[in-house]
């Protein structure tokens, strides 16, 4: 079985191919670099002991992607590749609908031309927009983002939808993720976001390798147990395992399905923060500044169905998470060579 894995050299993704290959997968990795590096190809390699397929392209250049589609012989596709900053898509919310909704379009008719009907597509708990409330389950109302990166996913999600039931030969896989951090335990691999983070994990790790004076913790008067945001933190090893169990289901049928993949508990900023210096031994500088537009207080997951239906769990408790986040950033502390 190949499976062409778009996005594949991201955080996320890097992660989800080595699996892949321990779960005895054939991949093709399709990457444009615009948040990654070919270094994280390299450790890919290293680590699974495996060679595999790599296309430098852009999910939107359609007759690239029919090439790779001629070349190699895929059986089914996990969707990773689009813009991800949330802050970002507000500043450049022409870019974030082109990359992201355009780029999943032209992606789908390649694979319907090259009769590929089997995808599982990395969404994400930002869908279910502000006004439901925690835990939140996959039959709760989808909608209401509040910013163009959760947009592109809502809309992505309908179109997969709306692709299914033009079509029911479709299997399709909307994996709703909530907070992903930590990385492989060999500290090779891990998130090396390009500039300022935009991710709580990743700040926190700068901080304490010295790379930025102090975190930014927006808002202590939520009500939570400390004012802080309470999320739900997945290890992001745990996140490309439940990847290899809805990309098994696909394989096996043809449908449409939606699952939650997180821990179904929630950690607030303080939490991760005292969690981290535990693991690392480091004390981490913050400060308390105004709340961010569009945050909530509380946002978690009920994962129970991804558990009845796919029989995955997370298994990574928020320890092992901040463990393995240290461990890559303290002996990457430029993150991947250039």
């Amino acid at each position: 079985m190949s499976i062409l894995v778009t996005g594949g050299a991201g955080y996320i993704g890097s992660h989800t191919c080595i699996e892949l290959m321990n779960a005895g997968y054939d991949i093709v990795v399709v990457d444009n670099f615009y948040n990654s590096k070919k270094e994280s190809l390299k450790r890919i390699a290293e680590l699974s002991g495996k060679e595999f397929a790599f296309y430098e392209c852009d999910i939107r250049d359609k007759k690239g992607m029919d090439h790779i589609f001629k070349s190699e012989k895929i059986d089914a596709v996990i969707h990773f590749a689009g813009l991800k900053a949330v802050g970002e898509s507000c500043q450049k919310p022409i870019e974030y609908y082109d990359n992201n909704v355009n780029g999943t379009l032209a992606l789908c008719e390649v694979m319907k031309d090259n009769g590929c009907k089997k995808i599982v597509f990395s969404s994400s708990a930002t869908v279910y927009g502000m006004n439901n409330v925690s835990p939140l389950k996959e039959t709760m109302p989808t909608g209401g983002t509040t910013n163009p990166y959760g947009t592109t996913k809502f809309m992505i999600e309908i179109i997969l939808a709306d692709l299914f039931k033009s079509d029911n030969d479709w299997s399709v896989s909307l994996l709703r993720y909530f907070n992903p951090i930590g990385a492989h335990k060999s500290g090779r691999i891990g998130e090396d976001p390009n500039g300022v983070p935009n991710n709580l994990m990743p700040y926190i790790t700068q901080v304490a390798i010295g790379k930025r004076p102090f975190l930014s913790v927006y808002g202590n008067d939520y009500d939570t147990h400390d004012g802080t945001g309470v999320r739900d933190y997945i290890h992001v090893v745990d996140l490309a395992l439940g990847h290899v169990k809805a990309l098994n289901r696909v394989l096996s049928k043809s449908g449409l399905d939606v699952y939650n993949l997180g821990t179904g508990t929630g950690y607030s900023v303080l939490d991760v923060v005292k969690a981290f210096e535990k693991a690392s031994g480091v004390t981490v500088e913050y400060k308390i500044v105004e709340r961010r537009p569009g945050d909530i207080a509380t946002c978690y997951s009920d994962p129970s169905k991804a558990y009845e239906e796919l029989g995955w769990k997370a298994e990574r408790g928020i320890e092992e998470m901040c463990e393995d986040s240290w461990r890559w950033q303290s002996t990457n502390p430029a993150g991947y060579p250039d």
